[in-house]
């Protein structure tokens, strides 16, 4: 009876071990690549534009990862990205349904795969001492002989990895890239600098628009008509459009077009009328833009001579070596509480820089709707653009700030059924209103576009990578792709990053930064003071004595030094305090993450196994 039990429960263990495996492996099978994404802003989830671009594929897309995973057995930061980058092409290449023929090839050197990866256009990065390159890009191709590449997956990009591989996939997988027209009158695409003597390169945003839009430049002296092939015309910086121009926008939107007009109180990258023999030529011109004829008949107001100040997002600026940065009340960066997170063009956005920019209100009698997508803050003024340009410190705009309470609409979605500003025209083919509802997005700012408020542009191995720190790019490439028809790249352009921003410590250091600020103002004023008291004891002396200090002056110079001790003592300690509140937070955290929270976790255990103890005795 024994032996039996015995065998009995040898043969029942078996049959338990050989049930696992089969549950395993049926495990295995059933939800392989299954992960359940628990981030809080979803960072490993496909987006819905990626599902789209994927499903939308006809003919098969062929992808080829070349990664050198012998060569980077030194770098386990890049090896950690390679299988976030692998897992995301697998991921992909599934929900393709067989449309995606992904390959990874690892270039071992003189191989003929490191010659295809070469003959793709990918670089070889150089690592270590001894001369050893490693290859770490994506290349894809289409039936059509299309062909695409990312020279070299930057881990410091990871946050963008997803469009950027979905905007490659969509580009092999559309036929025929959308037309937009696009009329600047500022140095947006590659030419000739005569300022320079040399060949410039494009501005980081039209070389996006270049990869996902067929962009024809158009001249704004000769533009009397719209092809008709153009879908979206965009405007940069329109500086005195004749009315034959205005009046050919004017029936290209009536006709159904769709417009995006950047427009500007103070572009600052206007070179018009510039004069390097007289460079106060240029603090003088003229460097506003409006399209006075649309906007009256669209019901929008907007004064090209008025810029929007914003004490609350004011930019810190570098105002020269061994200074303080001070912030800018005419740089802004906007968060993504002052976006419209109710609109396709900046629902995912978190961060766009302006700079000089004017704004936008709807006339009373309009019958137009305005739907804001960026807004200034409550802690905002209008002031004159001539005043910008005349402080030599960026920190006087702060002198005297009185904000209105009112939240500026610095851009925004303008619809209704248009009618035309010319009225008074007529013959064959004018459009007298249009045929059905439509939308322009107008922009009071042109300076969002320059690279040096949202991008980093830098040559690497003779290829332009760009780092961008603000979605002023994705803003430009969302409005477009909207006014095309086009969302599908929408929703993964601009997704929350896993970079959290210290709010609590910006809040601490603006509010240290005012009274230190405030202290200044009060130092300055004291000192004006006290150079007028000692001007006027200084005239009330005769002749003979007046180049000795007489006992007043004496005093009121004692007085003033001693009171110029003491504020800089205050400022001092201003400085300190912000240092103080910082650690303080930080003692803070760590306390909750280093200690309380162990030890609520220590005595839950601790608890919980007191009452099983008892629950044990008391059975």
């Amino acid at each position: 009876m024994t032996f039996n039990r015995k065998t009995l429960s040898g043969g029942a263990l078996v049959v338990l071990i050989v049930l696992f495996v089969a549950l395993m492996l049926v495990v295995n099978v059933l939800f392989r690549g299954a992960r359940l994404d628990l981030t809080q802003n979803n960072l490993y989830t496909l987006s819905s534009g990626t599902k789209e671009i994927l499903a939308s594929i006809d003919e098969p897309v062929n992808l080829y990862l070349f990664y050198s995973d012998k060569g980077t057995q030194g770098f386990p930061q890049l090896r950690t990205y390679a299988q976030r980058v692998r897992e995301l092409l697998e991921e992909m290449a599934a929900r393709a349904k067989g449309k995606i023929n992904l390959e990874v090839i690892d270039p071992l050197p003189f191989s003929e795969d490191e010659d295809r990866a070469s003959g793709y256009g990918l670089q070889a990065l150089p690592v270590g001492t001894s001369g050893e390159t490693v290859f770490f890009g994506l290349a894809g191709t289409n039936s059509t002989n299309g062909r695409a590449v990312i020279p070299f997956l930057q881990p410091d990009k990871e946050s963008f990895l997803e469009y950027d591989v979905a905007k490659l996939v969509n580009e092999l997988a559309t036929v025929k890239k959308p037309v937009i027209g696009l009329v600047s009158s500022l140095p947006i695409g590659a030419g000739f600098d005569p300022q320079t003597r040399q060949m410039r390169e494009p501005w980081a945003v039209q070389q996006q628009l270049s990869q996902s839009f067929e962009v024809r430049e158009l001249n704004a002296g000769g533009l009397t008509t719209i092809d008709p092939e153009i879908g979206v015309l965009v405007l940069v910086h329109p500086k005195q459009l004749s009315d034959a121009a205005q009046y050919a926008i004017d029936q290209f939107v009536l006709r159904g077009g769709h417009l995006l007009a950047f427009v500007d109180p103070d572009a600052e990258l206007d070179t018009a009328g510039a004069d390097p023999e007289n460079p106060q030529a240029a603090m003088f011109a003229d460097r506003a833009s409006d399209l006075p004829k649309l906007f009256k008949a669209w019901g929008i107001e907007y004064d090209p001579k008025n810029i929007v100040l914003d004490r609350a997002r004011a930019v810190a600026v570098s105002v020269g070596q061994g200074r303080a940065p001070v912030r800018h009340a005419g740089i802004l960066g906007l968060t993504a509480a002052d976006l419209n997170h109710d609109d396709v063009v900046t629902a995912n956005l978190e961060s766009i820089n302006l700079s000089s920019a004017g704004h936008f209100t709807l006339a009373k009698d309009s019958g137009y709707t305005l739907v804001p997508l960026m807004q200034s803050s409550g802690d905002a003024m209008v002031a004159p653009a001539e005043r910008l340009r005349m402080l030599p410190d960026p920190g006087e705009l702060l002198s005297g700030f009185a904000p209105s309470g009112e939240r500026y609409v610095l851009a925004g979605r303008v619809e209704g059924t248009f009618k035309t500003a010319f009225p008074e025209r007529s013959g064959e083919g004018h459009l007298a209103e249009g045929k059905a509802p439509g939308q322009v997005v107008i922009v009071a700012d042109t300076d969002l576009l320059a690279d040096r408020l949202w991008v980093q542009v830098q040559n690497f191995l003779g290829q332009r990578l760009m780092n961008a720190f603000a979605n002023n790019g994705d803003f430009a490439l969302n409005a477009v792709d909207n006014l095309t028809g086009s969302s599908a790249l929408i929703s993964i352009r601009g997704r929350a990053t896993s970079q959290r921003p210290f709010t609590t410590v910006e809040e601490i250091r603006r509010g240290a930064d005012d009274r230190f600020r405030a202290k200044e103002q009060e130092l300055q004023g004291e000192l004006q003071e006290t150079e007028r008291k000692l001007v006027e004891l200084q005239s009330a002396k005769s002749q003979d004595q007046a180049m000795i200090l007489s006992p007043e002056q004496k005093v009121e110079l004692d007085n003033f030094t001693a009171r110029k001790a003491e504020i800089r003592k205050e400022l001092r300690d201003v400085r300190r305090s912000l240092d103080a509140d910082i650690e303080a937070l930080g003692t803070k955290l760590k306390f909750l993450n280093i200690v309380l929270m162990p030890l609520l976790v220590t005595l839950v255990a601790a608890g919980f196994a007191v009452w099983q103890v008892r629950r044990r005795k008391a059975a």
